[in-house]
């Protein structure tokens, strides 16, 4: 009984996901709890809290007692300031890069079909859901891009196999449709008719097949960029 209140009060405290090794960590050598026994006490600790407002989350670094997501709406209610929604540039490229990783910035484009604005990537970077695993053996080597353990922290993942499959993901499109997730490759859009705009005519020697600017959703994206997603304080 101890232990689980051990336990309970140091998730409250901590702030963030605690190992068992760190939860192992509070007690002195000579009365320290196996890993079976502080497994024990945690998986009881999330039974007590089944129908209550908070709950044990086994996430990438470890376990959290947090808010159940259901309730966020009247939660979020306690932050004055409306945060903004993550754009769609940043969220499509994001998902690109969780689903395919690793990744180059050239095969998000080819996916997307637009070009992607650095400062999308930067500020991933920055948030530190996103790094650089290494480099493609291509000339120019570029960078391979996967997403981090903090983003999968942040979004309740244990791992990248606890995804949601893409058809969820559709499903989701269809409830939200102010943040669609464009994850397979866009249809091929027709010609357009070389007579309907002045500029419809690529100049000699330029693609016409490179990745289009995004002058809607990329160019803002590091003001548009907000922590807008679930708070486990």
């Amino acid at each position: 009984m101890q232990l689980k209140s051990i336990i309970e009060g140091a998730l409250l405290a901590a702030g963030r996901p605690l190992t068992l090794e760190e939860l192992g960590q509070l007690f002195d050598l000579t009365d320290r709890p196996a890993q079976e026994e502080l497994r024990a006490a945690v998986d009881e600790l999330a039974a007590d809290c089944a129908g209550r407002g908070i709950e044990v989350r086994e996430v990438a670094s470890g376990f959290r007692l947090q808010v159940r997501q259901e309730l966020g709406q009247w939660v979020a209610r306690l932050w004055e300031e409306k945060p903004a929604r993550y754009s769609r540039a940043l969220l499509e490229t994001l998902a690109i890069i969780a689903y395919r990783q690793p990744i180059t910035r050239g095969d998000i484009e080819e996916v997307r079909g637009v070009a992607v604005n650095p400062n999308i990537i930067r500020t991933l970077q920055e948030r530190e859901w996103v790094r650089v695993v290494g480099h493609r053996d291509v000339p120019g080597r570029p960078e391979l891009l996967a997403t981090t353990r903090d983003f999968l922290d942040y979004f309740g993942l244990k791992g990248l196999d606890d995804l949601p499959t893409l058809a969820e993901i559709k499903d989701f499109e269809q409830v939200n449709p102010e943040i669609p997730l464009a994850i397979d490759e866009p249809p091929a859009r027709p010609p357009e008719p070389a007579a309907a705009t002045p500029d419809a005519a690529a100049p000699a020697g330029e693609s016409q097949d490179a990745p289009r600017t995004d002058d809607t959703d990329e160019a803002d994206d590091a003001q548009d960029f907000d922590d807008g997603g679930p708070r486990h304080d």
